[in-house]
């Protein structure tokens, strides 16, 4: 009886432990999950940067040299630029224009010492000798209105009455008055600062005055005719122009010349009613723009 139950108490155990081993190989094959695997990939992204290299190159037996691009980074870089300023040329012309006021001495006392108003028009040239000294030469015709007026026909003047020439031709005065023309020429040197260009300079003029006188033809004193001055004159000037635009400059001067004597002669006579040696001034205050045509 003992050994009955010794047996049925070892057959227990070995139905015990085999069921244990069935349950723990049944038990994680029922549990068994599928697992989920995530995988991560890094991208890294690479910028490439091609750098020129200095080679040498034979083109025709022409030894080329390329230029180097060094390895080093690349930057935005702002460079000055340094104006230069632009010299204009050296040689200019142009136009001027303008009025003016003239007073000489011979005429004082016909004048009432009344200052006589004229226009003008002429031409320059200038060529810049240095940075700021240019050298100008100019021509203008000046035309002066008459301060007073002299008619031997309408009013007993100092003037009136028969003159007569060297070889003893009669001439009749007729009428006279200081209206005219004027030419002259000058060469000036000017100094240009900023928009100031102070000058001087050496003038030369011609004054066209003309009297009218009754002459013969035929042994009759029935021709009118006109004796006019010729003489040059010799002055200086002075002034200043203001650049008010790149071509356009405002210029006021003063002129005086020295005139010795006033003649006035006629080719088909020999006469010359002003017989003085005096030498009188003439001087002139002027206004007027100038225009430059060249480039």
């Amino acid at each position: 009886m003992k050994d009955l139950t010794n047996n049925s108490t070892m057959l227990f155990r070995t139905i015990i432990f085999i069921f244990t081993i069935l349950l723990l190989q049944i038990t994680p094959a029922q549990k068994r999950k599928i697992d989920t695997v995530y995988v991560y990939e890094k991208v890294i992204v690479y910028d490439t940067i091609y750098f020129e290299k200095a080679v040498e190159s034979r083109i025709n037996g022409v030894l080329i040299t390329l230029p180097t691009v060094k390895n080093q980074m690349l930057e935005d870089r702002v460079f000055n630029v340094k104006k230069t300023k632009t010299k204009g040329n050296s040689f200019q012309y142009g136009i001027e224009g303008g009025i003016g006021f003239k007073n000489s001495s011979w005429a004082r006392e016909l004048t009432n010492d009344q200052q006589q108003f004229g226009e003008n028009l002429g031409i320059w040239i200038s060529s810049r000798i240095t940075t700021n000294i240019h050298l100008m030469v100019s021509a203008n015709v000046y035309r002066w209105n008459s301060t007073f007026d002299l008619d031997g026909n309408k009013e007993d003047t100092y003037l009136n009455g028969f003159y007569f020439t060297t070889d003893s031709q009669p001439l009749l005065f007729q009428r006279f008055n200081n209206k005219h023309f004027e030419y002259t020429a000058q060469l000036k040197l000017l100094y240009e600062w900023r928009k100031f260009r102070p000058f001087a300079g050496f003038a030369v003029n011609r004054n066209n005055y003309k009297m009218e006188f009754l002459v013969p033809e035929n042994d009759v004193l029935n021709k009118l005719d006109d004796f006019n001055s010729k003489q040059f004159n010799i002055g200086f000037s002075f002034g200043l122009q203001y650049r008010i635009l790149p071509k356009i400059l405002i210029t006021a001067d003063y002129q005086q010349f020295s005139l010795n004597n006033i003649s006035l002669k006629n080719s088909s006579f020999d006469f010359d009613i002003f017989k003085t040696n005096n030498t009188f001034a003439e001087r002139k205050l002027n206004l007027g723009i100038s225009y430059s045509i060249s480039r």
